[in-house]
């Protein structure tokens, strides 16, 4: 962000961003960063990736919105002062990208976070790229050097490659770039979870020399700028992040780039379709380790959160009532995948007590979801019951979907679907490049995976170690439904990531699964007996007792084609005995599929019923009759 004029500097402050790729240790060293400047209090009990705050987040191991926290160092660097270091924790996830541009719109340099073993990963490349992009410094820490696997020395050589190449890559289009710059990178070498960290790199495999973090916060110190301003400046704060506060109602997360903001003081709010409105600040917050704090006012480079603007959205500046001078908007990548969202319309609708079940509600909740979420766009459909929600990627929305369940809201979900552009009148779809890392024995399986999926191989390299790097440009199309198949043909063994990498011309028809669907052919309770006798036809998701309706789906064929069941049916009660009479024990248990994965086994013209205890596949035409005229239109046009 640039500021008019640049004369003086915020010696007491430092705005930093961790960025890496998912799982390399960014919360972790967070938590060792808070340890180690007492942000705890001495009695208090302090759990694991505290920043992880989501429930989500922490189910699933991954961060999923960016947030920030303060550490305040008195260390040996600092010089007898207490230095303020604002960190972001960022998510290493692509489908999570608008997250990761917001986080850098507030700081004034990066910690590259890059696991010693498995080096720089797509994501990895993904939010360096956006870094720098926005000019700014970057530290190079190469986390994990006690693993046994480590290969600390290759894995500098591939950070630098990396940045090199980035760097060559966006010279064209930010041409003012600095590279000598860009390639003075300092390196730290750490180990998050022992909370050591080492200017000197250690023997792979070993920690680090020094006992704790500190070469980390001096490099911080010495390497990010403090952030400047001009001391006659108007008043200028961007708002980057919401939240929400039990007794305050919506806070708006700002950083401050000129002027000083103050509790009780009337500013003027440049919205983002251009209009001016006045408003007061009824509170303003600052953060101490992870609490917010009341303050009564706070000057340029500080990160705050202030309440009191109700409808105040991410993007739009605070700013002089006399003077305005509003900062741009913060810009994101566009979406690439689409979603169809709607009330639940199957049979079985509305029988969840206290369940949100109207159209309205889904409306209001999608629109809640639209001003946090920058990297969100919703739009209407032909139905007045139904949206299309667009994002980064299929993960993105299966977490909005799972948020919308666990807040008590029925819905159904459409199979993810790609966005398309028309360049010069053809359609062209978004591509991804993917990085993938397997055993050796796999190498042909993984080959015939990508190859189905209109993968083309860009690159493959061996390390020796009995692991194959493969890089492919896969259509994002290819990878809807991917990671399932993957992760089974791989037996659970492979690593794979990826980034978008633009849009190319439609690459044609995807084979996603080849076996069909089998379906209920009438409502009813699932009977043990049933289930014997079909369970050569293929593998069940439901289980005895379950209640189906017609058109539900209630398990996967072995073969090509769909085929209506009737899983409800009944054994015929006689007066003889039989000693195989009821025995279930040679009953396969059925496949018990997540939201996620439920929406990746979905056809085109099948959706997911999604509730507070249940998710189901279902036909979008329960009806077998009116499916079947539906087919033979859709085989003719």
């Amino acid at each position: 962000m640039t500021v008019t004029s640049t004369t003086a500097q915020r010696a007491d402050l430092r705005n930093v961003a961790i960025v890496a790729h998912v799982d390399h240790g960014k919360t972790t060293i967070v938590d060792a960063m808070l340890q180690q400047t007492h942000a705890f209090s001495a009695h208090g009990e302090v759990e694991e990736r505290v920043m992880d705050s989501g429930d989500l987040e922490r189910e699933k191991g991954i961060t999923i919105l960016a947030k920030n926290t303060t550490v305040f160092y008195d260390g040996p660097s600092a010089n007898g002062e207490t230095i303020t270091i604002n960190v972001i924790d960022t998510p290493g996830h692509a489908d999570f990208g608008g997250e990761v541009e917001r986080g850098l719109s507030m700081v004034d340099g990066v910690v590259l976070l890059v696991d010693a073993s498995e080096g720089p990963l797509p994501q990895t490349r993904f939010v360096l790229r956006k870094a720098l992009e926005a000019k700014l410094p970057v530290i190079l820490v190469v986390n994990k050097v006690d693993r046994p696997d480590a290969r600390i020395e290759e894995v500098v050589h591939e950070s630098m490659d990396l940045l090199l190449g980035l760097a060559s890559d966006i010279s064209e289009d930010v041409p003012d770039l600095d590279l000598d710059a860009v390639l003075d990178v300092p390196v730290v070498y750490a180990a998050g979870k022992a909370g050591r960290a080492s200017l000197e790199q250690p023997e792979n495999g070993t920690l680090p020399e020094n006992e704790d973090l500190e070469p980390l916060f001096r490099t911080i110190i010495e390497r990010i700028p403090a952030p400047s301003y001009n001391p006659d400046g108007v008043l200028q704060a961007h708002v980057t992040n919401l939240d929400a506060s039990p007794f305050l109602g919506r806070l708006a997360l700002l950083r401050i780039f000129n002027g000083t903001l103050k509790k009780g003081q009337t500013v003027a709010w440049a919205r983002a379709n251009g209009e001016l409105k006045s408003v007061r600040i009824s509170e303003l917050l600052a953060t101490k380790g992870l609490d917010r704090v009341p303050a009564e006012s706070a000057g340029p480079g500080e990160i705050v959160a202030v309440a009191g603007i109700e409808d105040i959205t991410i993007g739009e500046t605070l700013t002089d009532l006399d003077n305005p001078q509003p900062l741009p908007l913060i810009t994101v990548d566009d979406p690439a995948i689409s979603m169809t969202i709607g009330i639940n319309t199957s049979p079985l609708a509305g029988r969840v007590k206290g369940a949100k079940v109207t159209a309205r509600q889904v409306k209001d909740r999608l629109d809640k979801e639209l001003v946090g979420n920058v990297s969100l766009k919703i739009l209407p459909t032909q139905r007045p019951d139904a949206w299309e929600v667009q994002g980064r990627g299929e993960l993105a929305l299966a977490i909005l979907v799972e948020q919308m369940r666990r807040e008590g809201f029925e819905l159904t979900a459409g199979k993810p679907q790609v966005v398309t552009k028309t360049v010069d009148g053809k359609v062209h779809e978004p591509y991804e490049h993917m990085t993938i890392d397997v055993p050796e024995e796999y190498l042909g399986a993984v080959t015939q995976l990508m190859a189905s999926r209109k993968g083309r191989m860009e690159g493959m390299s061996n390390h020796g170690t009995g692991w194959v790097r493969m890089e492919f440009k896969v259509p994002s199309r290819g990878l809807i439904g991917f990671r399932t198949k993957f992760l089974t043909d791989t037996r659970g063994a492979g690593i794979a990531s990826s980034y978008a990498d633009g849009y190319e011309p439609w690459a044609g028809e995807i084979e996603y699964r080849t076996n069909g669907s089998l379906i209920a052919d009438r409502a009813g309770v699932v009977t043990p007996f049933a289930m014997i006798n079909l369970q050569e036809r293929g593998s069940f998701f439901v289980e005895p007792t379950s209640e189906v309706y017609e058109g539900m789906i209630v398990g996967e064929n072995s073969r090509a084609d769909d085929m209506d069941v009737n899983i409800t049916k009944e054994k015929k009660l006689t007066n003889m005995r039989a000693a195989s009479s009821d025995t279930f024990e040679n009953l396969t248990p059925p496949r018990k599929l997540t939201l996620e994965e439920s929406l990746e086994f979905a056809r085109e013209d099948e959706c997911v019923e999604v509730t507070p205890e249940a998710i189901r596949i279902r036909k979008v035409i329960l009806d077998a009759n009116e499916r079947l005229k539906a087919n033979r239109a859709r085989a003719r046009a």
